[in-house]
């Protein structure tokens, strides 16, 4: 059942979610969480899976946050459960030991901009409008929306985006550093998958110890981070992958990573 809710598409390395419930502007309910999850926790282990790509099926959203038709019918202890929930998937993809591309195909509001945000790189439509809207229905962010978006934008505009609960639209979100880049609807996920194409390229070792050290690096001081960084380096040092890369520089030629 938890399979209708979520596609998955695997090809030269690279994996796309897609959210599939666009009769409900793809909003979050507990089956696509669940399914979500499944499938997160099982790329971890992936050696052939070098890229995650989220996106969602439909024009009109990526996501629209919770499923509030749902959140209607759950007692305050089902709807604490749904937060936890919700809030370790989230911390989940943001630790994934892969790059993660939020491919944002439209409507981005509450957890759908906080899914977004857990994601490495974000890429959106020009149509897509992004929002943490919650304190307009007297909650707030719970899904790392205060934490992540001041991390990314600032502690001044993150302040305002979440007290007005005001919707942006992608160029906005582009000109605060929210997304990354902005293309046509009909250019994104061909966009996401040549990003996706060009760090498969890389070394996968690599990869996972660069996002590491930069997420961990990013919460606490520089002289932490610098020795958070040189230890993620060392683990670089005996990989066969980095001798392949020092034989394909003098060779002329490119390299054949796998991930060793």
């Amino acid at each position: 059942m938890n399979e209708n809710f979520l596609a998955v598409e695997q090809e030269n390395g690279i994996v796309t979610l897609t959210l599939n419930r666009p009769e409900v502007m793809n909003s979050l309910n507990f089956p696509l969480l669940q399914a979500l999850k499944d499938q997160i926790e099982s790329l971890r282990f992936k050696r052939d899976v070098r890229v995650v790509i989220i996106t969602a099926a439909g024009e009109k959203a990526f996501c629209a946050g919770a499923d509030l038709k749902e959140r209607a019918t759950l007692p305050p202890e089902k709807v604490r459960e749904y937060i936890f929930t919700i809030r370790n998937l989230f911390t989940s993809i943001e630790e994934l030991n892969k790059p993660v591309i939020a491919a944002i195909n439209g409507i981005a509001l509450g957890g759908g901009t906080e899914l977004s945000l857990a994601c490495d790189i974000r890429i959106a439509a020009t149509s897509a409008t992004m929002g943490l809207t919650e304190t307009r229905l007297a909650i707030i962010p719970g899904a790392g929306g205060t934490q992540r978006l001041p991390r990314l934008v600032g502690r001044g505009k993150a302040k305002e985006l979440i007290f007005t609960g005001q919707r942006i639209s992608a160029a906005e979100a582009l000109k605060i550093g929210l997304v990354n880049k902005v293309c046509e609807q009909q250019d994104l996920l061909d966009e996401c998958k040549k990003m996706a194409a060009m760090i498969c390229e890389a070394g996968p070792v690599a990869i996972e110890q660069a996002k590491y050290a930069i997420n961990r690096g990013l919460e606490t001081d520089i002289h932490t981070g610098l020795a958070i960084e040189s230890n993620a380096y060392w683990v670089c040092i005996p990989t066969k992958d980095r001798l392949e890369g020092l034989a394909a520089f003098k060779e002329k030629r490119k390299p054949v990573y796998k991930g060793e």
